[in-house]
């Protein structure tokens, strides 16, 4: 039996049409090659099996052939296994980012390689004292007033200091909050980045439940979860939506021909879940949800994250006040599958922090962080590791993640405590020198508190006793006895003191009691450093963390870069292979062409050949 007359034709036509569309494809492919985002597109298609024949005169003994090839849909050439390396590897890599950002802004305070910092003032004022190392110059109002203008110096300094650190925190801050920028800030672009997703995957799932693929929606959807991985560690799931399976118009679920008789059920698309890794405040890894596929209407299926400011916010001098009370709080997603609301799942990211008290005896401080992001991840925690953490902090159970990274406050204390010990050193000595062995008295202090308040590296400077000429440089010993036969002694002395290193005993007040070493009112504590020198260690341990901190960087972008370039192997758009994909689909369009005129051919010869033979 001969077969259908035009089947041949079918095959050959829907050759035609399959090789016209992997052209076009390809035309796509080439013209987004460079569109940041774009994912390689392909044809995916199968067999016309021969299993409704059209022929009510074909017998059981005819070889099944089939139709030809059929379009199933256009898809993506993408790698989930990629897709999830990198986007873990962007969250190391936004951490690292961001904490370097930080470390870079400390570093315009701390490093003193190319201008003149506390350092060289320290040393500056040594050089003074060596100056003053004789009894007429002692009593010289002029090299007094030199010395009072260097030391007037070194607290402008440590002034000025203290205040960049305080711009470098506030600056961390609004990078969360967004406050006096013109642009989001991270919690805000967090949530708007939630918002764009849940919306995406609506409009992606309706238009596949009516056919349409969607794959630039899906590339923006991408785009998207590439760039949230960089704030919050997030695990992405694809998953069938069974609760609304069945539950839509027949239109929706099942193909329909022309008089409305469903021919066949359609593939129900893939919803898109999005969650949050985090870390509870014993270390247990927890996920919290917050993008739900298509659960609800307008935003239902979001989550959102609120951001908490510390009372006070700024003071009037635009400070960052109480840093640490900073928290953000993270919103499940909070319907159901039918759009009802239920009880949200909330994340509270905060720590719990009791400052300590400068003594005698001094208290250490205790603080303790709850939940939180692994460590060395999301770009959001670095931010809040440089708000929150001391680096030496010790809490309750061992504080977790407090002293394991030096945020803004170890470096504000480090400068802080530099500047009390000076203070303290200096006017002691001076005190003694002045005859006032009281270690309470402040009647002979050349440095104290501009503002009234605890003395440190923000308001240290001179007092208006010495400014006024109520207070001198002391020219008795102090020292030992109460003798003012060396009228340059306390200069000596505060020369020496400058280049002693602490904990320092080698002076002692006149009833031989060991001054500023340990177990004394006045005990300093510099790590073996002399002044000049603790500025330098504080410089090398920020130099230290940047090093740490920069290797980590290049080597997280190093390993990001590979798994972009596989990526980019497998879901990136190639010349040379589009172009040799053109040729093939080239070639077999015109195999198919030639096997249309072949057929033709074929009917020509059946319909004015056959049976002419014999005549």
């Amino acid at each position: 039996m001969v077969r259908a007359t035009f089947a041949g034709f079918t095959t050959a036509y829907s050759a035609l049409q399959a090789n016209q569309k992997r052209l076009d494809i390809t035309g796509q492919n080439l013209s987004n090659m460079n569109t940041p985002g774009y994912t390689r597109q392909a044809l995916q298609t199968s067999s016309i099996n021969y299993t409704n024949p059209v022929s009510h005169y074909m017998n059981g003994s005819e070889v099944a052939v089939g139709f030809g090839v059929h379009m199933d849909k256009v898809t993506q050439i993408r790698d989930p296994y990629l897709d999830v390396q990198y986007r873990n590897q962007m969250n190391k890599s936004g951490y690292a980012d961001s904490m370097q950002q930080a470390l870079d802004r400390l570093s315009d305070v701390f490093d003193e390689s190319h201008i003149k910092g506390i350092w060289s003032a320290i040393e500056d004022i040594k050089g003074t004292l060596l100056n003053m190392q004789d009894s007429a110059k002692v009593n010289d109002a002029i090299y007094e007033a030199e010395f009072r203008s260097k030391m007037q110096a070194l607290t402008n300094l440590f002034n000025d200091a203290s205040k960049q650190i305080d711009e470098a925190e506030k600056l961390e801050y609004t990078k969360l909050d967004g406050r006096g920028t013109n642009e989001l800030g991270v919690v805000d672009r967090v949530n708007d980045i939630i918002k764009q997703i849940g919306t995406l995957n609506r409009q992606i799932k309706q238009n596949q439940i009516f056919g349409q693929q969607s794959l630039e929606l899906m590339d923006e959807r991408n785009v998207l979860l590439d760039e949230l991985s960089s704030y919050i560690p997030i695990e992405v799931t694809y998953y069938k939506d069974l609760n609304y399976d069945g539950k839509r118009d027949d239109e929706a679920i099942y193909n329909l021909d022309n008089n409305g008789n469903i021919i066949g059920r359609r593939e129900w698309p893939d919803d898109l879940r999005v969650e949050m890794v985090y870390q509870d405040k014993d270390g247990k890894t927890q996920k919290l949800t917050l993008v739900e596929g298509t659960i609800g209407s307008n935003d239902q299926n979001c989550g959102s994250i609120s951001f908490t400011k510390p009372d006070g916010y700024l003071n009037t001098e635009g400070v960052l006040e109480n840093p640490k009370d900073v928290s953000i709080t993270f919103n499940g997603f909070t319907y159901d599958a039918t759009g009802l609301p239920q009880p949200s799942g909330n994340v509270d990211f905060s720590m719990t922090y009791t400052p300590g008290t400068p003594g005698p005896p001094p208290t250490a401080a205790s603080a303790e962080v709850g939940n939180h992001f692994a460590a060395g991840s999301s770009s959001i925690q670095s931010s809040l590791d440089m708000l929150w953490k001391d680096g030496a902090t010790e809490g309750a159970g061992g504080a977790i993640g407090i002293n394991d990274v030096r945020g803004y406050s170890y470096y504000r204390n480090e400068l802080d405590n530099l500047a009390i010990s000076f203070a303290t050193v200096m006017n002691r000595l001076n005190a003694m020198g002045n005859g006032n062995h009281d270690p309470a008295s402040t009647d002979f202090d050349l440095l104290t508190s501009k503002d009234g308040g605890p003395l440190s590296a923000k308001n240290i400077g001179i007092s208006a006793d010495w400014q006024s000429g109520k207070v001198h440089v002391g020219k008795d010993t102090g020292i030992e006895d109460d003798s003012d036969k060396n009228q340059t002694a306390t200069v000596l002395n505060m020369y020496e003191a400058l280049r002693a290193t602490y904990p320092y005993s080698n002076i002692k007040d006149k009833d031989g009691n060991t001054l500023f070493g340990s177990g004394d009112p006045y005990e300093i504590n510099l790590g073996n450093n002399s002044f000049a020198d603790y500025m330098n260690h504080i410089s090398t341990i920020l130099a230290n963390d940047s090093y740490t901190n920069t290797d980590a960087l290049k080597t997280n972008i190093t390993v990001l870069n590979g798994i972009q370039n596989s990526r980019d192997s497998i879901s990136g758009v190639s010349l040379d292979e589009e172009a040799s994909n053109m040729m093939m689909y080239m070639s077999a369009y015109n195999a198919a062409s030639r096997l249309m005129t072949t057929l033709d051919e074929a009917l020509n010869t059946l319909i004015n050949s056959t049976g002419l033979v014999g005549r």
